[in-house]
């Protein structure tokens, strides 16, 4: 006990900076993968600096921790502890913003963005509750847009929603990710302006998906290419589709789906039915025009009150592996994805809070930050929930926030 006390009152050695930890954030970045992406991106230092990148990235996910700080403020708490600790060096002074934001534009956005695609991997075990569907992992995607600094150079990258007089008063950067239901953590993400649509930059989500999961859309992300995009990634897809999207019923299934084309956008009634028939024959249709699929029709009276179909198709087509009540039911762990978005929207972001940075490569800088932070908030409930059993759902996003912050106070002198 005592000689932990000792150790921990010595002055550290090299910059003060270089002890800045992030408690459990920085359990799960730690420093050998932060000089990998360093390393790969090339914003390695050439010479020895104040804040040097490793330090700026812990500090962009701290931005996204403490949303509400301003940018000395968010440094403080980082390194407020030290001196209580007796490991303040007397000649460092907390950084000025104008010192903080030329070390963020020295670091740019490529290394946040390449450490979550290189950290933000699935999280639940085989154990998980509520993360599985006969063997399958639940994915979700969706997208939302968030608020940005009201800036000419923002402005001209993100776009602003609408025109004219009825032009959203920011611009806003749109947002695409594909979320794990049972952790609610965040794996995949593309972000871009506002004037490109959501399908198109899902489309990009791809490359996080493969055989092994099933993954869901709303109708809203609905195309016949994205579906067959996803579907190539040997994943399999459970996608609701809107009134105007035109299926070609083909043969009732015993469990009350069915089997049914989709077709390419476009194709006339007349090239549908031939299409249709050519099926019902046993005959292959071109990949290019039709795609055969099951569609599992049903209504949540609870949830829609009034009683719209909601139709979805897959690509399980043989009902005796999901059924379509099951499949029913896992479609709405779709929500989870939903839910994921709104703990960064609401609880780490704030509710109606503006993106501050003023130029777009800081924008997404912070918005990578802001999605490390809550994967890995989201890592350390799953941590918590498996062992004892949990379903992840009942652990508390805010208290998880609450429990990180405190650490990265508590910890701040502990070296990486």
């Amino acid at each position: 006990m005592t000689s932990a006390v000792v150790e921990t009152a010595q002055r550290p050695w090299g910059r003060l900076t270089d002890h800045i930890g992030l408690g459990v954030v920085s359990a799960r970045f730690g420093r050998d993968l932060l000089e990998e992406v360093l390393n790969r991106t090339e914003r390695r230092e050439k010479r020895s600096r104040r804040l040097p990148a490793h330090v700026m990235i812990r500090y962009v996910i701290a931005m996204g921790l403490f949303f509400a700080e301003s940018y000395d403020e968010v440094m403080r708490r980082l390194v407020g502890n030290l001196r209580a600790l007796g490991s303040w060096d007397d000649d460092w002074q907390v950084p000025t913003k104008s010192a903080i934001t030329q070390a963020r534009q020295r670091l740019g956005p490529e290394p946040m963005k390449a450490l979550f695609e290189r950290a933000a991997v699935p999280l639940a075990t085989s154990g998980t509750k509520g993360a599985w569907l006969a063997r399958r992992r639940l994915m979700a995607i969706d997208a939302t847009s968030f608020d940005v600094a009201d800036t000419s150079d923002n402005a001209e990258r993100f776009g602003r929603m609408g025109s004219g007089p009825k032009a959203s008063a920011y611009p806003k950067l749109h947002l695409a990710a594909i979320a794990e239901c049972g952790s609610h953590a965040i794996v995949g993400a593309v972000l871009g302006s506002c004037r490109t649509g959501e399908r198109t930059l899902a489309a990009d989500l791809t490359s996080t998906v493969g055989p092994g999961m099933l993954v869901m859309a709303d109708a809203g992300l609905y195309s016949y290419d994205l579906f067959n995009r996803f579907a190539g990634t040997g994943a399999d897809l459970a996608w609701r589709i809107g009134a105007s999207v035109s299926v070609g019923h083909l043969s009732w299934l015993p469990d009350g789906s069915y089997h049914a084309l989709i077709y390419t956008a476009g194709l006339s009634a007349a090239s549908r039915a031939r299409l249709a028939e050519q099926a019902k024959a046993g005959h292959d249709v071109p990949a290019e025009l039709a795609r055969r699929v099951r569609v599992v029709e049903y209504t949540v009276p609870d949830r829609n009150l009034d009683g719209d179909l909601i139709v979805v198709i897959t690509t399980i087509t043989d009902p005796h592996e999901i059924g379509a009540l099951t499949l029913a039911e896992a479609y709405h762990q779709r929500w989870e994805e939903e839910s994921a978005l709104d703990e960064i929207k609401t609880d780490l972001r704030g509710r109606g809070e503006v993106l501050r940075s003023k130029t777009p490569d800081l924008v997404e800088q912070q918005m990578w930050g802001l999605l490390l932070a809550h994967y890995a908030i989201r890592a350390l409930l799953l941590d918590a929930a498996d062992p004892a059993g949990y379903d992840p759902d009942r652990m508390s996003f805010i208290k998880g926030l609450r429990v990180t912050r405190r650490q990265v106070t508590d910890q701040a002198a502990i070296t990486p």
